[in-house]
């Protein structure tokens, strides 16, 4: 079944930005808690010694009582930063075209387990779900449930506010993996985890967008020494400000993380993003289905990379601790190193091409040839350019993918007295293959 099915069969469309939902503390209380993060932070060195750059961003993001992840609603224009299924529903109707794509050139499995790492405020669920219901007669009878992994209470509640409306309900014993669970409009469970690892066994498809990037990373320099570590430690002059120093010998990370054919002289290596890879290929291979990983990153080119963000601007990543978003652009080489040969890996390819190979274009067309109101269509233009512009996010975003190597086996062909018989081709990978839409 070709793409330009799925693409004409989607009809309607919302607008490109969505409302926003509001759960953040007051400004007194943010400060509050940003001051005593940093005491948290400098009692800790003044304790055991500078900290690594990855315990720095671990404690500023996800600390369980003063984490920038866990206390603050931080997506779309009042906050932060705004990632892509908030800026256009096209973004993740491709997904979801991308999803049964993958599920048909796996056989059409009976159980389909769609599972999204840090899922943010819902909205590429949102739009992935509603391809689901408008190709139902596609899906058919498969039995079909979403899984989101998810460490932050306030956007927990906004997606099941976004997927579930008033179904959801939160799990009261804290023992049991599933913390929240509940419905979708049409029926679909939905379940909220903690760990990656709590998710069912079962053939899935993974999707983590915008997710690896905020994994914590090890910083490294080359010396006249060898490498040293990038640690983060209190400056001996402003006993109430941060700064980073270069461990006076060689570490446990250094001398574990780095390669030893690196070239570069600067090196982020994100320990836990490779640990997660390894699970994500370990899932892939052993219950079939693919993870596509899409975000800001590169193919093990780039040096210093870390980052803050605050109110769409770049703000110093030491500063005013658990007041702004740290991120790092994923070093794409480094997850296929450690993805290993259990799985096939594919990218990463820049967002641009992927989505123009997806059929953003007609995708577009259809969208544009059904919209009447200007200021929609102005909006829906803007939205594609932000999109596809090379100069915006077309070129600084990446996607890449697992896959189970009996998704790209070639067909035999078979011989017999007479007839010469082919077995089914495989379908070419969505994304990242140029495909044809007649």
């Amino acid at each position: 079944m070709s793409l330009f099915f799925f693409l004409e069969a989607m009809s309607g469309h919302r607008l490109s930005l969505i409302g926003l939902y509001s759960d953040r503390a007051t400004g007194n209380e943010s400060r509050g808690s940003r001051s005593s993060l940093l005491r948290h932070l400098t009692s800790k060195i003044q304790a055991t010694g500078p900290i690594t750059v990855a315990e720095y961003m671990r404690e500023v993001l996800t600390n369980p009582l003063m984490g920038y992840y866990v206390r603050n609603d931080m997506l779309g224009p009042d906050g932060d930063f705004i990632t892509s299924p908030e800026i256009s529903q096209i973004f993740g109707e491709l997904i979801g075209v991308w999803i049964i794509s993958e599920w048909i050139g796996a056989g059409r499995p009976k159980q389909l387990q769609l599972v999204e790492l840090g899922p943010g405020k819902g909205s590429l669920a949102a739009d992935i779900l509603r391809v689901f219901t408008q190709l139902h007669s596609v899906i058919g009878d498969a039995s079909v449930s979403l899984h989101l992994v998810e460490v932050s209470p306030v956007l927990s509640r906004i997606q099941a506010q976004e997927l579930t409306r008033t179904c959801s309900h939160e799990v009261d014993n804290t023992d049991t993996p599933v913390y929240c669970s509940g419905e979708t409009a049409t029926g679909l469970p939905v379940s909220w985890y903690r760990r990656l690892e709590d998710v069912p066994a079962g053939f899935s498809i993974f999707l983590a967008h915008e997710f690896f990037d905020a994994l914590p990373v090890h910083k490294f320099e080359r010396t006249q020494k060898g490498w040293r570590e990038v640690l983060v430690d209190i400056h001996p002059e402003k006993p109430e400000q941060l700064r980073f120093v270069l461990a006076p010998s060689p570490t446990l990370a250094s001398s574990a993380l780095v390669q030893a054919d690196e070239r570069r002289s600067h090196v982020e290596v994100c320990a836990e993003g490779g640990v997660l890879v390894q699970q994500l290929a370990r899932r892939v291979a052993e219950h079939g289905g693919a993870a596509l990983i899409a975000d800001y990153g590169h193919d093990g080119t780039k040096t210093d990379t870390l980052r803050g963000f605050k109110g769409h601007r770049q703000h110093h990543v030491l500063a005013d601790p658990g007041s702004a978003d740290l991120t790092a652009d994923v070093d794409f080489r480094y997850l296929r190193r450690m993805a290993g040969g259990g799985v096939a890996c594919m990218g990463p390819l820049a967002q641009r091409a992927f989505l123009k190979n997806m059929g953003i274009d007609a995708r577009m067309q259809v969208l544009l040839r059904n919209c009447t109101d200007a200021s929609t269509r102005k909006q829906l233009i803007n939205s594609y350019a932000l999109l596809t512009d090379p100069a915006q996010m077309g070129e600084r975003f990446n996607f890449f993918c697992l896959l189970h190597h009996g998704r790209l086996v070639q067909p035999q062909v078979l011989t017999g007295l007479k007839l010469e018989k082919r077995s089914p081709a495989q379908l070419p990978v969505a994304g990242f293959t140029e495909l044809s839409y007649s």
